[in-house]
């Protein structure tokens, strides 16, 4: 009975040997409970979203088994690859908005664990037995349901790895053959790409234990010469929380008249920049406010992939860069993995 909370994985550096592998889908994690006319979709933290994607319930109930739970992952195609964007979107209030786009930007499922079917569940039952259940139960469905592609070649896995990414996939999972499932616990392993930057520190967030530091704001300079806001660095130790409310203190300009994104209290400014603190419903009561710096400072971040023109999570703090200014951090650095089509990949 829902709500259930999926199995996790924990990150490692390299492709372990002799396992179960599947790409690493760049959407919603969602478990889909079905008991005949009713169907339930639960987040990664148990939390419904059926309400978000009413084709994908008309769709389980068209495909899925009369009784079954099925772990997978919601994502979103566009231009032949995963739009994440697009993907948040579908987190409205308004039913009328929700219906619009069920039809104007359709979601997909992408099936790869089987938790139970009709009266029997798989909790303790091997992942291999799981997986080869998954594909019978699942034999001959159709789009917008998939089965993830699987394979035990290492190799092959590899090549994934490389390839997958241009079509906005974010890295390979790894699965022991033998493992039973266990939500909540962080049995599996994923493995994704690894990269630095160089970018410009603009500006930073407080931590919410009090007045130190809690994430640096960063930008790169786009073609026309415009900082763009990325992303933010965090996961700071307490002490250099500490240190950097010092060390930044020089550069703090207050009032920010002069900065590249004063103006990023006014909402329509987001419309032709990116700037922090955009307004949206996930944001809620949350305070976006921030400390501006002069964009004088350069540091190296390491990310793993790019959502558009920002970073898709938040990057890691490598070290300074004194030797770089501001105006050589650019988008020309960053990596672009070689396109390939979504299609491949969910025939």
């Amino acid at each position: 009975m829902p709500p259930v909370k999926p199995m996790l994985a924990k990150a490692v550096k390299k492709i372990p040997p002799g396992m179960h592998y599947e790409a690493k889908w760049d959407g919603f994690r969602a478990l889909v409970h079905r008991d005949g006319a009713e169907v339930f979709i639960g987040s990664r933290t148990g939390k419904p979203l059926t309400r978000y994607f009413p084709e994908l319930v008309e769709a389980f109930l068209a495909r899925l088994p009369e009784r079954c739970v099925v772990d997978g992952e919601i994502v979103i195609e566009h231009g032949g690859r995963l739009d994440f964007d697009r993907l948040t979107e579908r987190i409205h209030p308004a039913d009328s908005r929700v219906r619009m786009l069920a039809e104007t930007t359709p979601a997909r499922f992408i099936a790869f664990d089987l938790l139970a079917l009709g009266d029997e569940a798989f909790l303790d039952t091997p992942l291999a037995e799981r997986r080869s259940a998954l594909e019978t139960a699942l034999d001959g469905v159709t789009p917008p349901v998939h089965v993830a592609p699987a394979t035990t070649d290492a190799e092959l896995a590899a090549r994934w790895f490389e390839q997958y990414e241009g079509a906005g996939l974010d890295g390979v999972i790894a699965k022991p053959l033998d493992l039973p499932y266990r939500p909540d616990e962080r049995l599996m392993y994923k493995i994704k790409h690894e990269r630095t930057a160089d970018v410009v520190v603009a500006g930073y967030r407080f931590h919410k234990s009090g007045p130190v530091v809690g994430s640096l704001l960063l930008g790169l300079y786009d073609d026309r010469g415009t900082l763009q806001h990325v992303g933010v660095c965090a996961a700071f130790t307490a002490k250099r929380r500490a240190e950097l409310i010092e060390e930044l203190a020089p550069l703090v300009m207050d009032p920010p008249a002069g900065h590249p994104w004063a103006a990023w209290t006014d909402e329509s400014a987001h419309e032709s920049s990116r700037l922090p603190g955009a307004p949206s419903r996930w944001s809620g009561k949350k305070d976006l406010s921030w400390v501006t710096l002069r964009p004088e400072r350069v540091c190296e971040v390491g990310y793993d992939h790019m959502e558009g023109d920002r970073f898709r999570h938040t990057a890691q703090f490598k070290r300074w860069r004194p030797d770089r200014t501001p105006e050589s951090c650019g988008y020309g650095q960053l990596e672009e993995p070689v396109s390939y089509d979504l299609g491949e990949i969910l025939a």
